[in-house]
């Protein structure tokens, strides 16, 4: 992702391009990765091993089937974090060219110019997390496909639209909940990094370095903001496609059995896992459309 700025905005076709490479690499890389973390949110007994959370009933095979069992959904991770990525990194410029040209000065008039610039970044980061929620249905797949395959049953693709319907966007409030302030989080602190920690004017001119920096410290806001509501949105998504249990009942179920400190299970170990998998995507982003935008 590029924020927008007076120096320029890069082309639509690179911040497919830029956007895109981010996806497929990020999903070649840590799949599995995002497979342990949804396995560790999803688990409701703590007195299980570690291995049996994570590798399930590969907890006793050879390394080289439990490394295979946290491949997946992988058809469903392939389009929904591809998309994702496209949407998300490619699609915030677009509200933060729109915010930069209708609200810039109410936003400059609000929090000042170098603020303002960061906070139309951040507010567009936000509306681009709540619009995700169209892509939810396979987020769901592959969710379910990672925490609960028996729920599939042999069925294909076509044939679960078919049978769930609407019941695939189950949770929507929630991911929107949850995105709203991840995403904030996660564009308004690059931007104010890259605004008072490297004196950038043009976000888009920043080095590989600046990048990475800008990265670590949204990504790891993004995550910690967005944990509570993450594992309500994931306890939600993981059940059977019969169970209509809301969002509501999920967090007082969650209160009773576990405590508050349950909202918070595994994110520690979400942040040190799927914190580097969106820093890489993140940093990969803000680098390539900007160089694909010297091209297209």
């Amino acid at each position: 992702m590029s924020p927008s700025s007076s120096s320029g905005t890069d082309s639509g076709l690179a911040r497919l391009l830029g956007s895109g490479a981010s996806g497929f690499a990020e999903l070649a890389v840590f799949h599995p990765v995002d497979t342990v973390a949804k396995r560790l949110m999803s688990n409701k007994v703590s007195s299980l091993p570690l291995q049996q959370i994570i590798f399930r009933e590969h907890a006793g095979a050879a390394l080289g089937q439990k490394f295979v069992s946290l491949f997946p959904g992988l058809g469903y991770a392939a389009g929904y974090k591809v998309l994702q990525r496209i949407y998300k990194f490619g699609g915030q410029p677009y509200f933060n060219d729109f915010l930069s040209n209708n609200y810039k000065d109410q936003f400059n008039g609000a929090f000042g110019e170098k603020n303002g610039k960061a906070m139309m970044s951040a507010m567009a980061g936000s509306l681009t997390g709540i619009g995700e929620i169209v892509l939810l249905p396979l987020d769901v797949l592959k969710i379910m496909r990672q925490t609960n395959p028996e729920a599939f049953r042999s069925r294909g693709f076509l044939q679960i639209v078919k049978d769930e319907g609407m019941g695939l966007y189950r949770g929507a409030s929630w991911t929107a909940a949850r995105n709203a302030p991840g995403s904030f989080a996660l564009f308004g602190s690059s931007a104010f990094t890259k605004e008072y920690l490297f004196g950038l004017e043009d976000y888009r001119k920043a080095t590989w370095y600046q990048n990475f920096v800008a990265s670590i410290a949204g990504s790891v806001s993004s995550i910690v903001i967005s944990q509570p509501l993450d594992v309500i949105k994931t306890r939600i998504q993981n059940q059977n496609f019969e169970s209509k249990n809301t969002g509501m009942w999920v967090v007082r179920d969650l209160i009773k059995n576990e405590g508050f400190a349950g909202f918070f299970k595994g994110v520690i170990p979400k942040t040190l896992i799927v914190g580097p998998k969106l820093i890489f995507s993140y940093t990969l982003a803000q680098t390539l459309i900007p160089y694909f935008g010297k091209w297209v």
